[in-house]
C-alpha cells in the first residue's frame, strides 16, 4: 500500500511536470512514510466497496477489477509501469525522499534511510518551513483540492485550524467538520471549531452583488462586536500565545467571505502591546 502511493506521487509529477496534464490528478501531502493522498485514500476504499479492488497485504484488482482497469490503460501508465517494475520498499522510498524533499519532512523513516547520505537529510531538513511568530491566516476551500489546502497550511506552519462556518458540513470530500479534524489531528494541526461566528446560510442566499455582500458584511461586523467578544477573545489568546491561526470557510475570495470581517474584528480590538503582534495573511 505505502508502495502504491509513491508510485502514484510519482507518475503524478511526471505527468504534471511533463505538460502531459494540466493537472495533478492527485495531489500529497507529507505524511509519515513521505508522500500521501487522502484523498486517493478513500477513493481506494471506495473501489473497494464497490467490489473492484480486493485488500489484503496488497491491493489487488478483482476480475471486474482487471475489466474496467484495462479500458483505462493508455500509453503513459502502461511506459510508467514497466520502468518503476523492479522499485518497491526502501527503495522506492528513497527515490522519492531525493527528488522531492519536502515530501519527507514528517517521515519517520528519513533518518534511518539516510544515516549514511548525510547531504539528502538535509535537503529534507532544510524543506520544512520555518515559523516566524504569532499570525493569522484566512483560507477557504472553494476550488482547492484537499491536499493542495493542506500544503498549504503545512507551508505556512499553521498551527490552529479555526473553522468559522456556523455549519461545517461539505459535499466535498474532506471538508465535513469530522474528516477535516481527523485529518488536522494526523498532520499535527489543531482543530477548533466557533460555530457562532458563522452566518447562517439562509442570509447568504440570493446574494449576487459586492454591494450585497458588504450590507450583509456591515451587519455581521455589528453582531460580532456586541455578542461574539468572547470568540474574538479566544483566538486573540491563541495569538497571543505565539500560535500560528488560520480562520477556515468556503468562499475562494476573502471580500466574500465573512471570515474577512472576523480578522477586521480582531485587529480593531485593543491590546497590551502598543505594537501589532500578529500578521495577517491569505491563502
Amino acid at each position: 500500500k505505502t508502495d502504491f502511493q509513491k508510485l502514484l506521487f510519482l507518475y503524478c509529477q511526471e505527468q504534471y511536470s511533463s505538460y502531459l496534464s494540466t493537472t495533478k490528478h492527485y495531489e500529497f501531502v507529507p505524511y509519515r512514510y513521505g508522500a500521501f493522498s487522502f484523498t486517493c485514500d478513500a477513493d481506494l476504499r471506495r473501489l473497494r466497496k464497490h467490489g473492484l479492488l480486493r485488500e489484503g497485504e496488497n491491493w489487488k484488482l478483482t476480475e471486474e477489477g482487471k475489466t474496467v482497469g484495462e479500458k483505462s490503460l493508455d500509453r503513459t501508465i502502461r511506459e510508467f509501469s514497466n520502468r518503476y517494475a523492479d522499485k518497491r520498499g526502501h527503495r522506492l522510498i528513497k527515490e522519492t525522499y531525493e527528488q522531492f524533499p519536502y515530501y519527507a519532512i514528517r517521515s519517520e523513516k528519513a533518518e534511518d534511510l539516510f544515516k549514511d547520505d548525510p547531504g539528502t537529510l538535509q535537503l529534507i531538513r532544510v524543506s520544512k518551513p520555518k515559523a516566524a511568530g504569532a499570525a493569522l491566516f484566512t483560507i477557504g476551500y472553494e476550488g482547492k483540492q484537499l491536499e493542495e489546502y493542506f500544503n498549504l497550511l503545512l507551508r505556512s506552519s499553521v498551527t490552529i485550524l479555526c473553522d468559522v462556518r456556523g455549519n461545517p458540513i461539505s459535499r466535498k470530500y474532506g471538508f465535513s467538520k469530522t474528516t477535516l479534524s481527523q485529518i488536522c489531528s494526523k498532520l499535527n494541526i489543531q482543530y477548533e471549531h466557533l460555530p457562532e461566528l458563522g452566518i447562517a446560510s439562509k442570509d447568504r442566499r440570493g446574494l449576487s452583488t459586492q454591494e450585497e455582500f458588504r450590507s450583509l458584511f456591515r451587519t455581521y461586523a455589528k453582531d460580532i462586536f456586541e455578542n461574539q467578544g468572547n470568540s474574538l477573545v479566544t483566538i486573540l489568546k491563541w495569538l497571543h500565545s505565539g500560535e500560528i491561526v488560520a480562520l477556515t470557510c468556503y468562499e475562494h475570495e476573502p471580500s466574500q467571505c465573512h471570515r474577512q470581517c472576523v480578522v477586521e474584528a480582531l485587529e480593531q480590538i485593543p491590546v497590551r502591546e502598543s505594537r501589532q503582534f500578529f500578521k495577517t495573511y491569505h491563502l
